[in-house]
């Protein structure tokens, strides 16, 4: 759930701060971030007035804030709720944000504002709303003054210097009884004052609850001495009225005055045990003093072990994420790299196939004009030839010998010879070897005619 909710207030809303499910208490502990998500909604008109500071004044201005807002969107959020999210105690915040989510939404789907809400709500709601916020602004002074005095308490027990050796345990302990004599003295002297004040106070009524009687009792005589009718009854009937009412208004009187004396006196009654707890906190041992130093010096360095310890994580969290940072950076170096050789070698391949395509080109040419050099020389010996003939024997050309020519032209041998073939040495030269295959070339030609017309002999 608090994934879901961390996307909603991330994505949808887009707090000034970034919220993840780790540290969802402490994100929300100050009551900052719950008045942002009211105020993204336009119900949280004095969020001017909120503080991101995590002091425990501006975490009381801004949940005393909240209360009024959260209460008419109908979440439940009292005291122990906002302690619970203060002291960051797991799932409060949570269970919070998502009633609140869940309130919003219905919001949302009834397209109401705030001043429609709070004027569909009942004046009596309205009200004790407005109560419960002031009861709880006050507990949380009550409870801040509380702290205030303990800790004056607790600087007052590290500030007390050492007795003096001349103090003996006898004089301690009837200086001890002396104290408990005069606290026992000034509480009875107390206790008389305020019975006298009572006392006081219901004579007070009985007379006047006489004389009320008194004065009753001489008007009904002389009204009796002065009429006789029937508007004399009825005067009497609205003077004994009137004088009830007087009376009970006398009576709600008198019992405000003795409410206020009552909480006036609890009032200093309270502030009177409150000294007595901290006169009673002061006279604590030498040896409780001792250890309540040493264990604010452990609080204290338990304190710091616990900031150190975040302080180590945070930088074991971004080593790795600088190390992750590098990789990624020496994964993209080597990436580019590779693509940079790989494109230097397309390169390398396509100018070797383009030297291999120009040789071959080469070659296929000097092979093309070396077999057309050669037909035509062929050609132009076998003009020569024929011409030189028919000079010769005017125009006339033996068959059998044209015969030969053609299929030596046909048979890419040359016409004319190339060496003589009478002494043959061991190792033939070019020259003889084409003599030699012109020879055999035409002796088969010969054997193949006579095989065909054996009567041409």
């Amino acid at each position: 759930m608090s994934e879901i909710l961390c996307q909603w207030l991330n994505q949808d809303l887009k707090l000034s701060r970034t919220v993840s499910p780790k540290a969802f208490a402490k994100a929300f502990s100050s009551g900052y971030l719950i008045g942002e998500v009211l105020h993204k909604f336009e119900l949280q008109d004095d969020f001017s007035e909120f503080s991101e500071s995590r002091i425990s004044t501006a975490r009381l201005n801004n949940f005393s804030r909240l209360e009024p807002t959260l209460h008419l969107l109908g979440v439940q959020f009292d005291q122990n709720v906002a302690h619970s999210i203060i002291t960051e105690k797991p799932g409060a915040a949570t269970k919070l944000l998502y009633q609140l989510y869940i309130a919003l939404q219905k919001k949302k789907k009834s397209e109401r504002t705030a001043v429609e809400m709070q004027s569909m709500q009942p004046l009596g709601c309205f009200r004790l709303q407005n109560m419960k916020s002031e009861a709880f602004r006050e507990q949380r002074l009550s409870r801040r003054r509380q702290n205030e005095i303990m800790a004056k308490i607790q600087a007052a027990i590290i500030q007390i210097p050492k007795p003096t050796s001349n103090r003996t345990l006898k004089a301690l302990e009837a200086q001890k009884m002396l104290k408990k004599k005069k606290e026992a003295e000034d509480v009875a002297n107390e206790i008389k004052k305020f019975e006298a004040l009572i006392k006081k106070d219901l004579q007070a009524k009985e007379s006047a609850s006489k004389t009320s009687l008194d004065t009753a009792d001489h008007i009904t005589t002389d009204l009796l001495n002065t009429y006789s009718d029937d508007d004399y009854i009825k005067k009497i009937q609205k003077r004994l009225e009137e004088d009830a009412f007087a009376r009970e208004q006398r009576e709600k009187r008198r019992r405000r005055l003795l409410m206020d004396q009552l909480i006036a006196h609890e009032a200093q009654e309270e502030a009177y045990r409150e000294e007595q707890l901290i006169h009673r906190l002061m006279r604590q041992s030498q040896q409780e003093r001792r250890i309540a130093v040493q264990l604010m010096h452990v609080r204290h360095e338990k304190e710091v072990l616990w900031q150190n310890r975040i302080f180590r994580e945070k930088q074991y969290e971004e080593r790795r994420l600088k190390d992750f940072q590098d990789a990624l950076d020496r994964e993209a170096a080597l990436a580019k790299q590779a693509k940079i050789d790989f494109e230097e070698q397309i390169l390398r391949e396509k100018e070797f196939h383009a030297q291999i395509a120009m040789e071959r080109a080469k070659a296929s040419y000097k092979k093309h004009y070396e077999i057309c050099a050669e037909i035509l020389d062929q050609i132009l010996d076998l003009s020569t030839k024929v011409a030189d003939y028919r000079m010769l024997t005017n125009n006339l050309i033996p068959h059998k010998l044209m015969h030969d020519w053609k299929e030596l032209f046909f048979n890419g041998k040359p016409i004319y010879e190339q060496a003589s073939t009478k002494h043959l040495p061991a190792r033939h030269p070019a020259g003889q070897l084409v003599e030699l295959e012109k020879r055999d070339l035409l002796d088969d030609n010969d054997y193949e005619e006579y095989k065909v017309h054996p009567d041409m002999k």
